[in-house]
């Protein structure tokens, strides 16, 4: 019996530490100013990208809403990140970027209010994206306007891809349709 007890909180305390390790403990505010629970995406892989409207990169706003009307019904979102912590490039409040962001792009994949994504002030997804004891997996630093953290349906992050990377670039991809 006692062997029991051992193996059920070995497995209870293993379960624990995967759960804390998941995106889905976070919130953050959308551009519209409406909370969002990062638990509404999952059993959904995840793209996190902080973005800027007036950077050399910007125009992969059109490759993310391509990707993301091609695989919007196959379990996969992308959420964007405006942050201003590169060059200030991006200047404008939550209503100039929405604007900027439908305007431009077309955008329709859900853009959250803009934040900080380094630094003192860094937002708490992009503490638990960039701190290995927070997210289990890695620790990085976000190099640029439009670096990608990918996650897979349990909301746990798999992978950090590059700011110059596209988003239609065939390792997200395959990451997209590989099933696991």
């Amino acid at each position: 019996m006692k062997q029991y007890t051992i193996f059920f909180l070995i497995i209870f305390l293993f379960m624990n530490n995967i759960s804390s390790q998941s995106i889905y403990q976070y919130e953050a505010e959308d551009i519209n100013g409406k909370l969002i629970p990062m638990s509404n995406f999952k059993g959904k892989k995840i793209m996190i990208v902080n973005t800027a409207s007036k950077c050399g990169l910007t125009p992969q706003y059109k490759e993310l809403e391509e990707l993301y009307e091609k695989y919007k019904e196959k379990n996969f979102i992308i959420v964007g990140f405006p942050a201003n912590n590169f060059m200030k490039q991006e200047p404008g409040d939550n209503k100039q970027i929405a604007q900027f962001c439908s305007a431009t792009y077309g955008i329709t994949f859900p853009m959250m209010a803009k934040i900080s994504v380094k630094g003192k002030d860094m937002h708490p997804i992009y503490k638990f994206l960039t701190k290995k004891e927070l997210n289990g997996k890695i620790s990085s630093s976000v190099k640029w306007n439009f670096q990608k953290y990918l996650m897979d349906e349990n909301g746990v992050l798999v992978k950090v891809i590059s700011p110059q990377t596209s988003p239609l670039d065939k390792e997200i991809i395959e990451w997209i349709e590989n099933p696991k």
